[in-house]
């Protein structure tokens, strides 16, 4: 399974046909803008994207600079904003056409090009529809039903967009019901980021600043697609490497915004079709190969080391790390073939690496889900943070560890309070600030939150945005138990299939964007984000909403509240509602070291930074050091299932955003039309007697008391590691068993589940 495919297979696969950037990038935005023809006043929006006092995009978590270019946003920022902006809207007329059951036939696409949601609805059984309610009768309804249910059967999931106020509130509400069930979407994605990064370095969050990108002579990239999902980390990997940085990538898959990027916003390089080449390196890992061939990089450094007195920081390792002779014997005693057979990569392509490291004064490590979506994704990330304090690589200009973060504010959303882990949330604040006697038992993340549902214990769904039914794994089963819950609420902007799983009682709540006015007693509300560098800022929207009857984020929270809980004169919902101000007043209350001053300061161009001890060297871990991890296994996935069993990694395309789908196209890949496709190498299609445009099955290979299978497949060559199969999230969602989750943070696996094919 892990043998490299033979030249002639390799050049059968489908080739990237583009650089990132480019016309390429401005015909998406149009295309977009088209479908959703959201008019003039998204462009001024546009114009004003992540800039001091402008609206801040949505689409990721990238900073909003000091010193914003003229259009600082990127193809996915605008698809984004012209989604929310879209004229289209989903009306109470809409749903008298259809039932639930008609509409859960509908693709993503089809649901979300409906529009935006225009009132509150409440579902019918008897109709097996959704019909139009009033506010006053939703806020009711759900506060009397919250009341009567014990507060252990709830869930108050969060989805990643929701800013620092309402997530506050959010976490406020839940804890006064009496729970702490608060997952997020966080633990889809980026746990093991909080859970294994503060293991070793004593920080949940990345240590790395902007200015750092300005200065690193090297830059280690690890299982993040920034083409196709954070676009506008491509202006400084661009400039890095103009400079003379050089890029190392690891990726099973040769995506094209590691390969080649032209920049939009350079006429020279639209017009005459320069792309600049970013990777100097590229080690095609086989899924879960990062351990292994990180442990390549660090033995060749090691092996240099005894020839070349300096090459490791040894101050550094000794003052700051602990545990560094036990990693060094565990490499030393790892021969290559093992490491070879693990990463999927050559002994020579280690070294190469190795070497690029080695040479660097100043290096950064980057990565993403293809880290921490893995059943050891935790010791992948430790490997990473191993490699970067050989030579003192974090805590000083130019160096650091960077996970790139989707969600626009799911940083921000744990930095106030929504946790799980009563450990982790401010249960002293909130008895000054608030009077607020906390549950004293930990609540349940999202994979905890599906056990639950499973046994039938859970009764009550709380969704503040998201598509949370479709993003999560295991579908089959999961959906099955859905609709069993007492009551489902969603707080939402368009219609998604969670919607279509309704329980015995399920509400839709029609919410504002953050590109909309945001009117309440005092005027026009500002909010305020977290960015995946830990900076705080203001962001305001300027459009009309998109009905009469949407509010926001923040006054629904506080409706809800007041009807779902008894008075208390310290619990001011309506004061809240009225002026977001008070809000912030009372994070900086809860939060005094990070958030101290932040109305004023959220202002200031680039918002203000939170800090992280990490940076500066300053380890809030067991030993009080930074840790060196001893590896327990070399590939990060579950044991291989023997010769006929495939690797599946999910991903996302040039056209989406986590479960939403703007279209077809995913340009950047080459491909087009449809997305129920079977990525895989010609070689392995060779192997296995299937040929090209052949329909399959995939079949989860790991836990088979549940069958789960994707049928209707198309069988299409592409370049990856021998024994990969690739293919769409969240469509292939269903492969993904519950149980197969990061050992450490719960992270579902979902880039190395063991399939099998049947034809």
């Amino acid at each position: 399974m892990t043998e490299r495919q033979t030249p002639e297979a390799e050049a059968q696969a489908i080739k990237v046909p583009e650089a990132a950037g480019g016309w390429g990038s401005l015909e998406g935005i149009a295309a977009t803008e088209l479908s959703q023809r959201a008019g003039p006043g998204a462009l001024e929006t546009l114009r004003h994207l992540n800039k001091p006092d402008g609206t801040a995009c949505t689409s990721c978590a990238w900073i909003k600079p000091p010193n914003p270019a003229a259009f600082e946003f990127c193809e996915n920022g605008a698809k984004a904003t012209l989604w929310d902006l879209t004229s289209a809207r989903c009306t109470p007329a809409f749903f008298d056409k259809l039932t639930v059951s008609d509409l859960w036939g509908l693709s993503a696409n089809e649901l979300e090009r409906e529009g935006r949601l225009t009132e509150p609805m409440r579902y019918d059984p008897a109709t097996d529809r959704y019909v139009r309610a009033t506010w006053d009768e939703a806020f009711a309804a759900i506060g009397s039903r919250l009341k009567a249910i014990p507060a252990q059967a709830m869930t108050f999931y969060a989805s990643g967009k929701a800013a620092l106020e309402p997530s506050y509130l959010y976490a406020v509400w839940a804890r006064a019901l009496g729970h702490n069930n608060l997952p997020d979407s966080s633990n889809m994605c980026h746990e093991t980021t909080s859970v294994g990064l503060k293991k070793v370095i004593g920080s949940p969050v990345g240590t790395c600043q902007l200015e750092d990108l300005e200065q690193c002579d090297a830059i280690f990239y690890l299982g993040q697609n920034p083409g196709t999902n954070s676009p506008r980390i491509l202006h400084p990997l661009q400039q890095a490497v103009k400079r003379g940085c050089k890029i190392v990538a690891f990726n099973p898959l040769k995506e094209a915004g590691l390969v080649e990027f032209i920049n939009p916003q350079s006429p020279l390089e639209m017009l005459t079709g320069k792309a600049t080449r970013l990777s100097h390196l590229y080690l095609q890992v086989r899924p879960g190969g990062d351990i292994a061939a990180l442990m390549g990089v660090c033995k060749h450094v090691l092996a240099r080391a005894e020839r070349e007195a300096g090459l490791l920081d040894h101050a550094f390792i000794a003052q700051h790390t602990h545990d560094f002779d036990a990693f060094r014997a565990k490499v030393e005693t790892t021969g290559w073939e093992a490491l070879e057979a693990a990463s999927g990569v050559t002994r020579a392509e280690m070294e190469a690496a190795g070497d690029v490291y080695a040479d660097a004064k100043a290096v950064i490590g980057i990565y993403g889900m293809g880290l921490t979506q893995q059943v050891h994704g935790s010791e992948a990330i430790g490997l990473l943070v191993n490699l970067l304090l050989l030579r003192g690589n974090i805590g000083r200009p130019g160096t650091g560890c960077s996970p790139i973060r989707g969600h626009s504010n799911v940083q921000g959303q744990r930095t106030v309070g929504i946790t799980e882990k009563v450990s982790l949330a401010p249960v002293d604040k909130y008895l000054d600030v608030l009077g607020l006697e906390t549950p004293p038992q930990d609540g349940h993340n999202t994979a905890k939150f599906l056990e639950a549902l499973l046994a039938g214990k859970n009764r009550v769904y709380l969704g503040l945005g998201g598509n949370l039914a479709m993003a999560v794994p295991d579908h089959g089963r999961v959906h099955a138990a859905w609709r069993n819950m007492d009551l489902t609420v969603h707080i939402a902007t368009r219609l998604n299939h969670t919607h279509l799983l309704p329980g015995k009682e399920s509400w839709i709540l029609p919410c504002l964007v953050r590109s909309e006015e945001d009117i309440q007693a005092s005027g026009n509300q500002f909010v305020s984000i977290e960015d995946s560098f830990s900076h705080i800022y203001s962001s305001m929207g300027r459009r009309k909403p998109a009905g009469e009857h949407v509010m926001s984020e923040t006054a629904i929270i506080c409706e809800l509240a007041k009807a779902s809980l008894p008075e208390n004169p310290r619990w001011r919902w309506e004061e809240w509602r009225g002026d977001y101000a008070r809000i912030r007043d009372l994070i900086a209350q809860t939060f005094p070291k990070e958030f101290a001053d932040m109305d004023r300061r959220m202002h200031e161009p680039g918002g203000f930074y939170r800090g992280n001890d990490a940076r500066n060297r300053i380890w809030h871990t067991q030993s009080g050091k930074a840790e060196f991890t001893d590896p327990t296994v070399l590939n990060a996935g579950p044991a291989d299932d023997g010769a006929d069993t495939l690797r599946l990694i999910t991903l996302r395309s040039n056209d989406q955003f986590n479960t939403t789908v703007y279209g077809m196209n995913d340009r950047l890949r080459g491909l087009s039309g449809e997305r129920t496709i079977a990525l895989m190498p010609p070689g392995e299609i060779s192997r296995l007697g299937l040929v090209e445009g052949q329909r399959i099955t995939l079949v989860t290979a790991t836990d088979t008391t549940t069958r789960r299978s994707v049928a209707g497949l198309k069988v299409v060559p592409y370049d990856l590691p021998a024994g990969t199969v690739a293919g769409y999230f969240p469509e292939l969602n269903a492969l993904v068993p519950l149980g197969l989750r990061d050992k450490l943070s719960d992270t579902p696996a979902s880039k190395g589940v063991p399939v099998r094919i049947e034809p």
